[in-house]
């Protein structure tokens, strides 16, 4: 059985445990490929040369949308990200988005920083990982939606290939993504998850759209909640997923890691 964790940050530089050795842990529990992806330019170099040491990890360059405000009129660093783009074992562009729960960058901001990333995708034919995330719980007031916005923006674009990253949406949502042909990741936030509808959201994701990651270090899935999380707890999400389901572990996860090998072209 192979899995891959499509979504870490194990290359962190304040990453708390020694990463070689979670490598390692991971590929014994069947995780046998990861991506490393970048939320700001110089985080995004330090994944590349991270997945450089590793013949079984990727590198994703991104832009986070909190770093709207830091990069959307940084020139230099707008073309050192660009130079990026084209090195080695770069298999996406992201993670790139809307975040309106934080607002760590105003809306225009982070927009402009989107739309960047969008072209520089489709300028170099790669898939994208997207981070959208909207106000908890949701205000009424027209033009909150980071989802939204996020579909507005994409709908100008031809040619778009991704995945909504840590899907926690709701159903209309997910009916939104699928309809562009994306795919939806999940990761350790279901094992713990309150929400009955998301839940029920999750067991209907078609399962050639459905992708596994942990976010390590963050979102790590119960029963391990209170430590770090690493990319071996994939396993921890497909068996949840799976029971959820009512599919065998050996099905969803020749299915995800064949999703994963087509978004990313991975070889």
């Amino acid at each position: 059985m192979e899995l891959i964790d499509t979504h870490c940050h194990i290359h962190f530089p304040d990453y708390e445990l020694d990463p070689d050795e979670v490598i390692k842990s991971a590929v014994k529990e069947g995780v046998k490929e990861l991506l490393c992806v970048g939320c700001t330019v110089h985080d995004s170099q330090r994944a590349i040369e991270f997945a450089a040491k590793h013949p079984n990890i990727w590198a994703s360059v991104g832009m986070h949308p909190h770093e709207g405000a830091v990069y959307v009129n940084d020139t230099a660093a707008l073309q050192l990200f660009r130079e990026l783009a084209t090195k080695p074992k770069v298999v996406a562009i992201g993670e790139t988005g809307l975040d309106y729960h934080y607002m760590h960058s105003p809306k225009e901001d982070q927009k402009k920083l989107f739309r960047f990333q969008l072209d520089l995708a489709i300028e170099h034919s790669l898939p994208l990982i997207f981070h959208v995330r909207d106000p908890q719980p949701m205000h009424s007031k027209a033009g909150l939606s980071a989802f939204d916005d996020f579909f507005d923006i994409l709908d100008q674009y031809k040619g778009i290939k991704g995945v909504v990253h840590s899907f926690t949406a709701d159903k209309a949502a997910l009916d939104k993504i699928l309809a562009r042909e994306l795919y939806v990741g999940i990761n350790g936030i279901v094992t713990f998850a309150k929400d009955a509808e998301l839940l029920e959201t999750v067991k209907i994701i078609p399962l050639n759209r459905l992708l596994l990651e942990t976010d390590a270090p963050f979102l790590t899935p119960a029963p391990f909640r209170g430590k770090v999380c690493e990319p071996k707890y994939v396993r921890v999400v497909a068996e949840f997923m799976a029971k959820l389901r009512g599919e065998s572990i050996e099905t969803l996860a020749g299915a995800t890691s064949n999703n994963a090998r087509a978004l990313f072209n991975l070889r």
